[in-house]
């Protein structure tokens, strides 16, 4: 197995990042929380720009904060930390807009800002687009472990739900070749996604 050179691999990501000088562990950061802060606010109503902008302003407000946050893992978790930070500013940003509405005549607009965001949902949607980042991490990492056909065959059945005669044909390999393929990339990819945020919350 190839070894992973990334700044996850060699120190827990928090560790690194309390050490303002470390641009490795903030540029891992951003690679994994940029979109994840994006499409939360995309999800709460935001255009792309200003999403864009909050997620910017996230980034700017974690890196003034980062040296002063204490982790406790039985207060909570750096991500948990990370989705008030992002939730908080969305939620200012919908009530700026309230006051001062847009004339967009957009009902869906106004539906969203009218609604009062509501914490579970907010949290569902957060580890959604988390997970959502994190699987797209690990496929990246671990698809070179493995032959093409392999890899063919797993996306194919996994991610764009051909099914796995289908498959097979397309791939040129047995449909039982298929289902291993499919089982060997998910145990793979459940393995780097464990590890991955283990190493994130400095476990």
């Amino acid at each position: 197995m190839p070894v992973d050179n990334s700044p996850l691999t060699r120190a827990s990501l928090l560790v690194q990042l309390r050490d303002g000088s470390n641009d490795a562990a903030w540029q891992e950061f951003v690679r994994l929380y940029s979109p994840v802060v994006y499409g939360f606010a995309r999800n709460r109503g935001l255009q792309d720009a200003d999403a864009a902008d909050l997620m910017q302003d996230v980034m700017r407000s974690v890196m003034n904060a980062i040296g002063r946050f204490d982790y406790d893992r039985h207060q909570g978790t750096f991500r948990g930390w990370l989705f008030t930070i992002t939730r908080n500013k969305v939620f200012n940003f919908l009530s700026a807009r309230r006051i001062r509405p847009q004339a967009s005549g957009d009902s869906g607009t106004s539906r969203l800002l009218a609604e009062k965001p509501d914490e579970n949902t907010d949290s569902d949607q957060w580890e959604v687009e988390y997970q959502r980042r994190v699987a797209s991490l690990a496929m990246d990492r671990v698809k070179g472990e493995f032959q093409d056909k392999t890899w063919r065959a797993f996306w194919l059945t996994a991610v764009e739900g051909v099914g796995a005669s289908e498959a097979a044909k397309q791939v040129g390999i047995s449909t039982g070749a298929v289902y291993v393929a499919k089982s060997r990339v998910l145990a793979r990819l459940k393995e780097e996604v464990e590890t991955m945020e283990r190493q994130e919350e400095g476990l």
